[in-house]
């Protein structure tokens, strides 16, 4: 399995051909919505046995992934379908037509279960961006399944610029268009160029 460790990386993804581009939308969220602390630990911010932004256990019956370690689990978010898909960003849950990715984007992590009574976060090790087969929706497709590092995520944090629209809804302005990093609004459309840019 491919390993995404920086937006260099990221940037030699397809997308908008063999992946969808939601998945930028989807990893720009989780990104910023988890908790990275000194140790570059990911710490999860929500609970997904309460189904928070429509996130649930996933079983990996097809084996997509390594068999889990006793005390860990595997979940996943991005299911826009989900009821409590709504409490996403509108970027995420109603985005432009053309990051629409017919709901085959989604975010898989494994967490270690809290010891009862325990206060802290559940700290995530694992991330990755998957997507179901396009004519077989609930299978993932493992050739387009890639692990996020800390790194790339951090990168992501460092970046991201929002604006914020009139309504108050955040919208980022990092994205990427023809394999380039560019900054831009996902909703107008309209962006700059940011191909010099060390990053």
């Amino acid at each position: 399995m491919r390993m995404l460790n920086s937006i260099n990386d990221l940037k030699k993804i397809n997308f908008g051909q063999s992946v969808p581009k939601h998945s930028l939308l989807l990893l720009h969220w989780f990104a910023n919505v988890v908790d990275i602390d000194r140790n570059n630990d990911i710490r999860l911010t929500f609970n997904p046995d309460n189904g928070e932004y429509g996130s649930h256990h996933y079983s990996n019956y097809e084996g997509l992934l390594d068999q889990l370690p006793d005390g860990y689990q595997y979940y996943t978010v991005g299911n826009l379908n989900h009821e409590n898909s709504e409490l996403l960003p509108e970027y995420v849950a109603h985005p432009r037509s053309e990051y629409e990715g017919g709901n085959r984007d989604r975010i898989i992590f494994r967490i270690r279960e809290a010891d009862k009574g325990q206060q802290v976060l559940p700290r995530i090790d694992q991330v990755f961006i998957t997507q179901h087969y396009e004519y077989q929706q609930t299978d993932y497709d493992p050739n387009h399944t890639y692990e996020i590092t800390t790194d790339l995520f951090t990168e992501i944090r460092e970046f991201s610029v929002s604006m914020t629209r009139n309504d108050g809804e955040h919208v980022p302005r990092c994205c990427l268009n023809q394999g380039e990093m560019v900054i831009c609004d996902c909703y107008s459309g309209s962006y700059d160029t940011l191909a010099n840019t060390e990053i």
